[in-house]
């Protein structure tokens, strides 16, 4: 047996908060942190509010950006998602938000070549903007395996990877968390867990508490283990499906 599968895995544990009731909730299950969807600027309203929260409850934030809309259209990427995005990167700072998770699907096999190379460039926009502000700038997996995303890392030496083990399950025969966790392990900088029953449509992305579904939580997180992985992982569910599956959760840290 591993030795090191015997050590506790050193991840602060956190949950998804689209309000300020979702905030307090998270905090009433004792987690260390809230990663926060900025889907649309309508979350300015709360600003304050999570100001408040945060101080009261002492937990910190992270943030998830916008989703791109159509993944083909680069007018749209330009006109909409990067000026969103850029505004994004302006709220941060006002609540102390140090990770930025971003979706940009890369998977060649529905996203064009020339559309790909497009994204890149922005990521890189959008990284040189990020540093300004010391913030860290994610991106998720979808569907790619770890090749797809080998010319984005190779490109982009300050990109990191927020490892999402549920999308890793989906349009591939195996769950692609093992390959991401071997290949990039200096990349993972934040995890997102839920499960799933694997599937190829979007559907099928059902976001189910992990134990539900057929990812083998137990085998990725000794992988992550095995790469010595300290960091940050978000239970991506609403906060009554995160208190059905603590117990499970933590057993995994534990064993």
């Amino acid at each position: 047996m591993n030795v090191s599968h015997k050590k506790k895995l050193r991840i602060a544990l956190g949950g998804t908060a689209r309000n300020p009731e979702d905030i307090e909730a998270l905090h009433d299950l004792r987690l260390e942190f809230v990663e926060i969807p900025i889907d649309n600027l309508n979350f300015k309203k709360y600003t304050n509010k999570f100001l408040k929260l945060k101080e009261k409850t002492g937990l910190y934030y992270l943030c998830h950006g916008p989703r791109e809309g159509n993944p083909n259209n680069i007018d749209a990427l330009k006109r909409d998602y990067f000026p969103h995005v850029s505004e994004v990167l302006e709220i941060m700072p006002i609540l102390n938000m140090s990770l930025l998770t971003l979706h940009l699907w890369m998977d060649p096999r529905f996203v064009k070549a020339k559309v790909i190379d497009f994204k890149i460039k922005l990521l890189k926009n959008i990284i040189d903007k990020a540093r300004e502000k010391k913030i860290i700038i994610c991106l998720e997996n979808l569907s790619e395996n770890w090749h797809d995303l080998e010319v984005v890392f190779d490109n982009l030496p300050l990109l990191n990877l927020t490892l999402d083990v549920g999308h890793a399950q989906l349009l591939r025969e195996e769950n692609t968390s093992f390959d991401f966790i071997k290949r990039y392990p200096d990349r993972i900088r934040h995890i997102h867990l839920h499960d799933n029953l694997g599937g190829n449509t979007p559907e099928d992305d059902l976001h189910l508490p992990p134990g539900k579904g057929i990812v083998d939580f137990k085998n990725i997180f000794n992988s992550l283990r095995d790469i010595g992985y300290i960091g940050t992982a978000t239970l991506e569910l609403k906060p009554l499906e995160i208190k059905s599956c603590l117990g499970f959760v933590n057993k995994l840290l534990l064993a």
